[in-house]
């Protein structure tokens, strides 16, 4: 039987909201996840009004360019909506959101072990007047931590959302692959490289990557045959 609610997932926008509220439209009212890099210029629910006065529910994840700005950071952040490092129930799904990018100041996995396990060691190094709003730089805002990796490992869904690709994309991360697998996923959903494609990792999880503001309907059954 089809999913009772639609889930539409979709690359980063970077401000371009056209193709993803002509899928909103042509489909029936669910969730509307992007997956990182949405740059808004005007707050969210404004930006995706058409959508969520049809009955659309709007999560996001956090990109590397959305903490570019602290009019793009606010813009987004102000919308009750974040998916980030935590799973949310979704129809028959269980989605949870790995939110940023790996940068080499914290950690970089292909660089070896991390400089920083957590926020709060790294706050606690940061020099005098690094610290925004009382805490992260706006830079570090959508920065991976290993503390991030910890949380999400010990929670179980069945679609993990990043926007950091896994190890099917060149330029992506085994690390992702082992999260995946550490939480039970059977798809990952990822943007940050424009390009749309899929594939299987060697693991067996299924990964779908989109392009520039691509809607891409979920399709069904579940990756892992089950909506339990």
């Amino acid at each position: 039987m089809p999913d009772e609610t639609p889930v539409l997932f979709a690359g980063d926008p970077h401000g371009n909201f056209a193709p993803i509220l002509r899928a909103c439209a042509e489909h029936r009212p669910g969730t509307l996840i992007l997956v990182g890099d949405i740059g808004c210029r005007e707050p969210m629910d404004r930006a995706f009004a058409p959508a969520i006065e049809r009955g659309w529910r709007v999560r996001w994840i956090l990109g590397n360019h959305d903490t570019e700005t602290e009019p793009a950071y606010d813009d987004l952040t102000a919308h009750d909506g974040d998916l980030g490092l935590r799973v949310s129930r979704i129809g028959h799904w269980r989605i949870a959101g790995l939110p940023g990018v790996f940068k080499p100041r914290v950690w970089h996995p292909l660089d070896g072990p991390a400089s920083f396990e957590t926020r709060t060691a790294f706050q606690a190094a940061l020099r005098p007047g690094e610290s925004w709003r009382g805490g992260l730089p706006l830079f570090h805002r959508d920065t991976i931590f290993p503390e991030d990796f910890a949380r999400l490992a010990g929670l179980r869904c069945d679609i993990l959302v990043s926007h950091e690709a896994p190890s099917s994309h060149e330029h992506g991360f085994s690390a992702i692959d082992d999260l995946a697998a550490a939480c039970g996923a059977r798809l990952i959903v990822h943007g940050h490289h424009h390009r749309s494609y899929d594939a299987v990792l060697p693991n067996g999880i299924r990964v779908r990557g989109l392009g520039l503001a691509e809607p891409w309907l979920l399709d069904w059954p579940p990756p892992n045959g089950s909506t339990t």
